[in-house]
């Protein structure tokens, strides 16, 4: 009995054990426990510890933010504890199964083939992105970089061929050295490129001139040809490779001893003659002089004529044509083009056509001097 008549104070309200602090704090002790044998379960039960450490707990905010940090840490751990013991376990039954082999005196010796990895295929050769596809086929991760000693980045591998490869069976990857598909392999991976050089070749034939190119390793697609007379057309390769001993090489482009790499045009300025030719040289600069005196525009004579004129470059140059060689020659067989009628010309018995298309041939005037008539 209260004497004082005072109040009886009302108890305490009592909270469910899952709201209560040793229900969390358990909680989170199991996300440690859980995550030591399986990640995900680990993960999972994290995930209710958070809900009820924001949701059920009464813990002040601050409070929160350590528990959530220390669940992190300790599926961290947890998951790291469980890797160990994993790997414990299995080096427990290596060795077990080691002890075991060596109790019982039997030892099991494999096939080399069965014991040794399979080899890689040799992809040398190939296109980068080829090597690479199969390369992945059969298993390998692969990489690549560039075989020169420019350490380039190799972007559009299409454009790559493979010069040395570096493999490893075991490990299952490979490592391709390519260089741009036009050029050359160096000597050994990181090495410069071996580009050839550009041989002297003024003076010589073009027969002879393609040939010192090709030992010299140059490639024949990236030679041009051009003239050096005013009135001489220039030959394709083909008409060049026809007459190759009537044609030489006066002037070229690059010099002598220069590197001829996969951006270089090499370029044979060419004069062509034979015995009955009244000019058997080069210029000494090309487009400066006619190969046919009589058919410079400027030429004099001697008894104040001068050149046609109809052969220079703004009129149209005459071609060569092997056809009217043989269809208007009357002499020596040595055929210039188009030519004037009437105009001076040498040498005797040359062959040519008007601009009619008539046929000329070059012989002796009512002067006693060659001009060209009608053949």
């Amino acid at each position: 009995m209260n004497p004082y008549n005072t109040p009886t104070p009302a108890p305490a309200p009592s909270h469910p054990w899952w709201k209560t602090t040793p229900a969390v704090l358990g909680l989170l002790a199991l996300v440690a426990l859980l995550s030591a044998f399986s990640l995900a379960l680990g993960f999972l039960v994290m995930i209710a510890a958070m809900v009820a450490v924001w949701v059920l707990s009464p813990w002040r905010w601050f409070t929160r933010i350590g528990a959530t940090l220390g669940a992190l840490l300790l599926l961290t751990v947890g998951a790291g504890l469980g890797g160990q013991l994993g790997d414990s376990r299995t080096g427990t039954a290596d060795a077990k199964t080691a002890d075991n082999v060596r109790a019982s005196g039997t030892a099991v010796s494999a096939s080399p083939s069965a014991s040794r990895p399979a080899k890689a295929a040799d992809y040398t050769g190939r296109p980068l992105n080829e090597a690479e596809k199969d390369a992945r086929s059969a298993g390998y991760t692969a990489v690549n970089h560039d075989a020169a000693d420019e350490d380039r980045v190799i972007i559009l591998r299409s454009g790559w061929t493979v010069c040395f490869q570096n493999s490893d069976a075991s490990a299952k990857t490979i490592d391709f050295a390519a260089v741009r598909t036009s050029e050359p392999c160096p000597e050994k991976d990181g090495g410069p490129l071996p580009w050839p050089k550009m041989p002297d070749v003024v003076g010589a034939t073009y027969n002879k001139a393609v040939g010192d190119l090709k030992q010299a390793g140059v490639d024949l697609d990236r030679v041009t040809l051009d003239d050096v007379y005013l009135d001489i057309d220039t030959p394709t390769a083909a008409e060049a490779a026809q007459d190759g001993d009537d044609w030489r090489v006066c002037f070229q482009s690059p010099g002598k001893g220069t590197k001829v790499d996969s951006a270089t045009t090499v370029t044979l300025d060419l004069g062509q003659w034979t015995d009955a030719d009244l000019v058997q040289r080069c210029p000494s600069e090309k487009d400066t002089t006619y190969k046919i005196p009589a058919n410079d525009p400027d030429y004099d004579s001697g008894d104040g004529s001068v050149g046609n004129g109809t052969t220079d470059r703004d009129s149209g140059a005459p071609h060569r044509d092997s056809s009217s060689s043989s269809g208007g020659s009357t002499g020596g067989g040595t055929s210039v083009g188009t030519v004037h009628p009437g105009s001076f010309c040498s040498p005797a018995g040359a062959a040519g056509v008007s601009q009619a298309g008539t046929p000329m041939v070059c012989g002796p005037g009512s002067d006693g001097r060659n001009r060209w008539h009608r053949a």
